[in-house]
């Protein structure tokens, strides 16, 4: 559509609450609007919220509510962003369906986004959780840490010391030797890996573990997480005693420290605030408010059995025009969020939300709604707001950034860089930073054909990403891409890489991303595809894309060192080292890069390293 076709469809729509869908048809030639596409008696038995809203055999690109249809649609005449413009370029046809209230708007439209799951749908974007611990459902189960479980996985948690996490899960790897590698790197290996090599993991994917044997240890470490702390903190016990008898007490002092984080592990690290009322088996939801501008950032603390597990954040349009912004906020918030979640026994606010029919229909469902004024329940009401207003404030780099750029949020950030030494060993990294923080799950890397140019690098790498995406969006039986489409894609380089990025991207077709930009380390610059940006250095926009450069170029480092540092190269050349020793050395440094920075004096402190071995390793390393 263009400008003048949103304003005449526009002229016929009501100037009424309701729902309007922009919509793709098949390329047949046929108009098929849905105000007239079928008669009234068709639509015997729908209800009026759905009724115009089929989209035949089209593709829901946009679903929006408004107070006033017309007015809203008419606007899409003069988009604010260029991916909405890209969307009412796509679009060539307008659903709608009138409601009686903006509340009952509010639920259709989270309804037929759920439904339709829009392309250029903004939806409630949760902040991090709290992390969780998994045992995936594969017949070899792979233990690791993680805030968003697969389905089918044995979840435990969430907690809220992720490092207090992060060493029970490599102690019960240790322990019990439970995998966590991906399944592409199970699948079809001839030989264990590294893990193995260096006592993290059994090895059932070579059958060094027999499948019961392998799912019984499996067992014993979910029965630690289900409360038996023996299950881990006896076998850490004996392991110490047995270092302080060979008098290794370094080693004894390592494992003193880890029992006692296995010890009082299920004692505070999923516990971070009392909440509840009387009864302590009620769910809590608190939310607190802050409103900025045109936008709303909505922080909700959820408790269970008297104890906070749960906090995130979402962003909302806040309303115009309206003398109570805050209580608006609150009615959107719950009637979008809750309309396909369980609702709690109790949600506390910071004022009334206003809302006559929110109000009736969380009362029909029994929920317990308050504004409380003191004591425990306005403490949580408190530290919700805290929250709101620690990512609505001046510390909100990424809205920073979107008013720096002119595009829209950029909740959702994936930054790229290639490695190399001399064109050999080339790779390339691809981390994704989500609400300004590092999605670590959501990491990419990639093994590239060894060439000396960097231009050409970052194209290769750029256009493995955009086919992948492409791929994922056809469903054209490829893997693709499970990953959601980035709002903005940072190049670490300047002029040339952005070059390399932006043909790869154009030449693929991959439209997913808003925004690409470039930054390069000399300079600090931020360089787009029209014009150059030189912020200050202590700009909250450039912090942000400063922290997934730098990640990026980490990623790509580490991933570029392991291949140069492959142990079958670093290690089993040399002298005096077997199968054994070398597990040992390992064990002890970590890796082949603690092995190579250990002294002669360190190295031979490992059992099995005379002074003549301890000589060649040093020199051969």
């Amino acid at each position: 559509m263009d400008a003048d076709e949103v304003r005449e469809r526009a002229s016929d729509l009501p100037a009424e609450p309701g729902v309007y869908q922009f919509v793709e048809r098949p390329a047949t030639g046929v108009d098929e609007r849905a105000s007239d596409a079928r008669s009234a008696d068709e639509h015997e038995g729908d209800s009026d919220g759905e009724r115009d809203l089929r989209g035949g055999d089209g593709t829901v690109l946009y679903v929006g509510k408004a107070v006033d249809v017309r007015d809203r649609v008419r606007s899409y005449a003069d988009p604010r962003s260029g991916r909405i413009a890209r969307m009412v370029e796509r679009a060539d046809d307008l659903a709608f369906a009138v409601t009686d209230t903006e509340t009952q708007a509010l639920l259709l439209e989270a309804n037929l986004v759920k439904r339709h799951q829009p392309r250029y749908n903004v939806r409630l974007k949760d902040d991090k959780s709290y992390p969780l611990v998994q045992f995936t459902a594969h017949d070899a189960p792979r233990i690791e840490v993680t805030r968003d479980p697969d389905p089918g996985a044995a979840a435990f948690g969430p907690y809220t010391d992720k490092g207090r996490v992060e060493t029970v899960v490599k102690a019960i790897r240790e322990v019990y030797g439970l995998r966590g590698c991906s399944e592409h790197k199970y699948r079809n290996r001839e030989r264990p890996c590294l893990d193995y090599e260096m006592g993290l993991c059994t090895a059932p994917c070579t059958g060094e573990i027999s499948e019961a044997d392998y799912r019984a240890d499996v067992e014993s470490a979910r029965r630690f997480f289900e409360g038996e702390t023996g299950a881990l903190a006896d076998p850490i016990r004996r392991e110490m005693e047995r270092a302080a008898q060979d008098q290794q007490f370094e080693r004894a002092a390592n494992l003193r420290d880890r029992l006692d984080v296995v010890e009082g592990f299920h004692d505070g690290a999923g516990a971070a605030v009392a909440a509840g009322g009387d009864d302590s088996a009620a769910t809590t939801d608190v939310l607190g408010v802050a409103v900025e501008g045109d936008a709303a950032t909505v922080a909700r603390l959820h408790a269970e059995h008297g104890q906070l597990v749960e906090r995130d954040q979402h962003r909302l349009d806040a309303p115009e025009d309206t003398e109570h912004r805050v209580g608006a906020v609150l009615a959107a918030f719950l009637a979008q969020y809750y309309a396909e979640r369980e609702l709690p026994d109790r949600i506390l606010l910071p004022e009334p939300h206003g809302d006559d029919e929110v109000a009736a229909w969380l009362a029909a469902a029994g929920v317990e709604v308050t504004v409380p004024g003191a004591g425990r329940d306005a403490t949580l009401v408190d530290l919700a707001l805290k929250n709101a207003h620690r990512r609505s404030g001046s510390g909100d780099e990424l809205g920073a950034l979107a008013d720096a750029l002119g595009v829209s949020r950029p909740e959702r950030i994936e930054g790229f860089d290639v490695s190399h030494a001399q064109g050999k060993a080339v790779v390339g990294s691809d981390v994704c930073f989500v609400g300004g923080s590092a999605e670590t799950a959501d990491y990419r890397r990639k093994k590239l054909d060894d060439e000396n140019d960097d231009y050409a690098n970052m194209r290769r790498l750029l256009r493995w990403r955009a086919e992948r995406a492409v791929e994922a969006e056809r469903a054209s039986g490829h893997a693709g891409d499970d990953r959601p489409d980035p709002d903005l894609l940072l190049i670490d380089g300047g002029r040339g890489q952005l070059d390399a990025a932006l043909d790869a991207v154009d030449d693929v077709g991959w439209d997913g991303p808003e925004a690409v930009v470039a930054l390069a380390k000399d300079e600090e610059v931020v360089v787009t595809a029209n014009r150059t940006y030189d912020w200050d250095s202590d700009a909250p926009q450039l912090h942000v894309l400063q922290r997934v450069r730098d990640e990026a170029h980490r990623f790509a480092v580490a991933y570029h060192q392991s291949l140069r540092d492959e142990v079958s190269t670093a290690l089993d050349g040399v002298e005096g080292v077997g199968p054994a020793l070398r597990k040992r050395l390992l064990r002890r440094f970590g890796s082949v890069e603690g092995v190579r920075q250990a002294s002669v004096d360190d190295l031979r402190t490992v059992e099995g390293v005379g002074e003549a071995t301890a000589e060649t390793i040093a020199s051969r390393l």
